[in-house]
């Protein structure tokens, strides 16, 4: 296959998107005083900053590679691989006030809190695991489709390599500041990339219904016993409920807004423009099925479905398309990669250097410490990429998966104060040792995905954590007071509200529930008790109505599609 050449559009196109993010990064190195700073931003981010930085974050190069990959393969059931958490998403708006209510740096910090410092240590494992595997599969699914769309000439590692050298760079100056602003920004290219391929490709396949006469019918129902059922569908859901509180990297993509209104805001319209975006991901998919069946360029194959999303884009985009195109994959790729190399460099330094190796490190050393460990990071994740990963769609759900099993414990602990640091243990080991052995026993690769393994694994983990909870000491009292004082206390309210020692006093919880402040999530199996007299409906009214909200929302899209790929 002959390398295509970028004209002189695309060239001015992609080095001004490149000087951009790099002056970024140095613009926001000045501001940088502390550790803090650089890890969190301060804490002062606005709503439409934190609604950019969610789904920038939240929003990978390696999404619309493996969708439309999974949607060319096996039809449009196939976007639940990515709308796994459509359903979950208004939850979102009870979960991100809790990452602010944490008042830490990392999970790490919080698993410290909950059940003690040694299970802050092995979080820390899991996290860097995490960041690791799902850097790689960002870098490799965003090489994939550069690689298709300059025609196969680039090797698909060197790729890998050339965009690590630039948000490395970038991401080492400026830290979560830098990454803030140029999600902010990159946004709007991730809109583009999702969507400007879909006009370009219409007459090619003769619109919705040229593609229904290629295809069949059959590939555009949402849910098929072939493809992904409605049973699937369900346990993508449960994987995305109970993973969601576990990943590493919320605290600092969620928790860092000026106030929790700024955290819900950006945690739920963040993600709920990410599940419009799939939409366009997969009719991409379709289009690049319905172009190959009837051989439009010349070919009647991919080697790899996940070849997909580029393929279209080398055949479809106009000069100049080329150079958006790879910019606003390097803008998917690094306001993620650049976020979990930030939060690695968090994780190290606060988990490990600061609690093991030198506790009386000044900041400045803290810094360093935070900046090299992130880049160390990524150097293991760069060589996972070349080396290990085979479909980035299974690399990315096993990363999800091992967040689902660490979950457990973690929403165990903030929903069920009997909860303990055995129990935790318990349901980790017993979940990947079901996962893992599952997996082993049917001759798979181990970052395959099945539901019935999974469902299986997620029940063991459920099953240990409980029982293994009760047949062993609880936490030690002041611990989990601590900790579920911080939970009912919101993150701007006084300093005098908040005591360490004990439990809340009925006042100070009363004044809450008056303002209607309660979480759902904290006092689910103590609603009432919780809320000291007050109406639910008044004590969980910020709750609630963003909840409503939010599903009306999520209900309304799901109706918009479905009308829209019947017509």
């Amino acid at each position: 296959m002959t390398a295509i050449h970028l004209t002189l559009a695309d060239t001015a196109v992609l080095v001004g998107y490149l000087v951009v993010v790099l002056a970024i990064g140095f613009i926001a190195s000045r501001q940088i005083k502390s550790a803090d700073h650089f890890f969190l931003g301060g804490r002062k981010f606005s709503k439409w900053i934190m609604i950019g930085q969610s789904f920038g974050t939240g929003t990978h190069a390696e999404m619309p590679v493996s969708l439309a990959g999974a949607v060319y393969n096996i039809g449009l059931s196939g976007i639940w691989f990515q709308w796994k958490n459509l359903f979950v998403t208004p939850f979102y708006w009870l979960l991100a006030p809790l990452f602010r209510r944490f008042r830490r740096t990392t999970m790490s910090e919080v698993f410290d809190d909950r059940y003690g410092p040694w299970m802050g240590a092995i979080y820390t494992v899991f996290a860097l695991l995490f960041f690791m595997i799902n850097l790689a599969s960002m870098l490799k699914g965003a090489a994939k489709v550069i690689d298709q769309a300059l025609g196969g000439g680039l090797p698909v590692d060197l790729i890998v390599i050339g965009m690590t050298c630039v948000f490395v760079i970038y991401s080492f100056a400026g830290g979560l500041l830098a990454t803030a602003w140029s999600d902010f920004i990159q946004g709007f290219l991730i809109l583009a990339l999702s969507f400007m391929l879909i006009p370009l490709g219409w007459n090619y396949v003769g619109g919705m219904e040229g593609m229904k006469a290629t295809l069949g019918a059959r590939k555009f129902l949402l849910a098929t016993p072939d493809g992904i059922g409605l049973w699937t569908i369900v346990v993508l859901t449960i994987n995305g409920l109970v993973g969601i509180v576990a990943q590493p990297h919320l605290i600092a993509s969620v928790g860092t807004g000026k106030d929790e209104n700024a955290c819900r805001v950006g945690h739920f319209y963040g993600n709920l423009v990410k599940r419009v975006c799939t939409i366009g991901w997969a009719i991409v998919g379709l289009m690049t099925a319905a172009i190959i069946a009837r051989g439009i360029f010349g070919d009647t194959s991919l080697r790899d479905p996940e070849e997909a999303f580029g393929y279209a884009c080398r055949h479809l985009l106009f000069p100049g398309g080329i150079g958006l195109l790879i910019a606003a994959l390097l803008a998917a790729n690094m306001a993620g990669c650049s976020a979990f190399m930030i939060n690695s460099g968090a994780l190290l330094t606060n988990g490990i250097y600061r609690k093991y190796l030198n506790r009386s490190a000044s900041d400045q050393r803290c810094l360093l410490i935070g900046r090299l460990g992130g880049v160390l990071v990524v150097a293991c994740a760069v060589l996972y990429s070349v080396f290990l990963i085979k479909r980035v769609l299974y690399s990315f759900l096993l990363t999800e998966t091992m967040a689902t099993f660490v979950g457990v414990g973690v929403l165990g602990g903030i929903m069920w104060p009997r909860a303990n640091r055995w129990g935790a243990v318990a349901s980790i080991v017993a979940a990947m040792l079901t996962n893992f052995t599952g997996y082993a026993l049917a001759g798979r690769r181990f970052d395959h995905w099945d539901p019935t393994i999974f469902l299986c694994a997620l029940g063991g983990g459920i099953v240990a954590l409980v029982v293994v909870s009760l047949l062993t000491p609880p936490e030690e009292e002041k611990r989990t007071a601590a900790f579920f004082n911080r939970l009912q206390t919101p993150s701007d309210s006084d300093a005098d509200d908040q005591n360490s020692g004990a439990l809340q006093t009925e006042t100070v919880r009363r004044k809450h529930a008056m303002a209607g402040r309660l979480l759902l999530l904290v006092n689910l199996l103590s609603l009432r008790r919780s809320a000291c007299g007050v109406p639910l409906l008044r004590a969980y009214r910020t709750d609630l109505k963003g909840f409503v909200i939010g599903s009306a929302l999520i209900g309304g899209l799901i109706l918009a599609f479905a009308l829209a790929i019947r017509a």
